[in-house]
């Protein structure tokens, strides 16, 4: 089966929406008629339940996803702390192999029409002592998502973020904004300040939810602005 479609999200920081936006868009897909994986390599702060180890991301990524693969390559390091994935794998006496996480992700695209990779973090989140999320990113080649959470300082830590993608020879095809923060005075401009500046198209503006909805944060973006979106012209 051939590969149609894939990415890479990454955030302008932790907590703005990563992985709403990356089921938004196994959701986009599945109405594409497109089967799709979600994938979160690495999440940190896991709890037992039931003697399993559960995530809250991973686990909506897997609700969404609609062509299914083992539980371990789309998630390679499951961590129980929640913080800087290299200082959880430490607490558990657990290295990281970046490698592992590159042949996981190409298990899943051999296999997989669509795959959505969501980082860790913001872009540039330590994994080992030498490797951070970016050159994990880099060793994928995929095209990158911005999200951006709609917050004080977002703009220089969206415009940074685009930087850095740039610096690792990736592209930055898209970015999302996501109103984490209703009571932010001047949204709007905000946004539009990062429009004029980011060298990508934005994707749509995900309002603010009491409860987060993978289909109603969809209804807000589109996905045809990207290149290769399935069906896209």
């Amino acid at each position: 089966m051939s590969l149609k479609f894939s990415c890479f999200i990454t955030g302008t920081d932790t907590g703005v929406g990563k992985s709403l936006v990356t089921a938004a868009f196994l959701k986009a897909l599945a109405r594409a008629g497109v089967p799709a994986v979600g994938m979160k390599p690495l999440a940190a702060g896991a709890e037992l339940r039931d003697g399993v180890l559960f995530n809250d991301d991973v686990a909506l990524l897997a609700s969404e996803s609609t062509f299914a693969v083992p539980p371990g390559l789309t998630t390679s390091y499951l961590l129980k702390e929640a913080c800087a994935p290299h200082v959880a794998a430490a607490l558990e006496n657990v290295v990281i192999d970046p490698a592992l996480l590159s042949r996981a992700y190409a298990q899943v695209a051999a296999i997989a029409p669509a795959v959505v990779v969501e980082g860790v973090g913001g872009f540039r989140v330590p994994l080992t002592d030498g490797v951070d999320t970016a050159d994990f990113a880099a060793d994928l080649r995929l095209d990158v998502i911005l999200v951006v959470g709609l917050r004080l300082g977002c703009l220089n830590h969206a415009l940074l973020t685009a930087d850095a993608v740039a610096a690792r020879g990736l592209k930055l095809v898209g970015w999302v904004a996501n109103q984490i923060d209703p009571a932010m005075p001047h949204q709007a401009d905000n946004v539009e300040a990062l429009r004029m500046r980011l060298p990508a198209p934005l994707l749509g503006v995900v309002p603010w939810m009491h409860v987060p909805s993978p289909a109603a944060a969809a209804d807000a973006l589109d996905l045809s602005l990207l290149p290769g979106w399935p069906g896209a012209h």
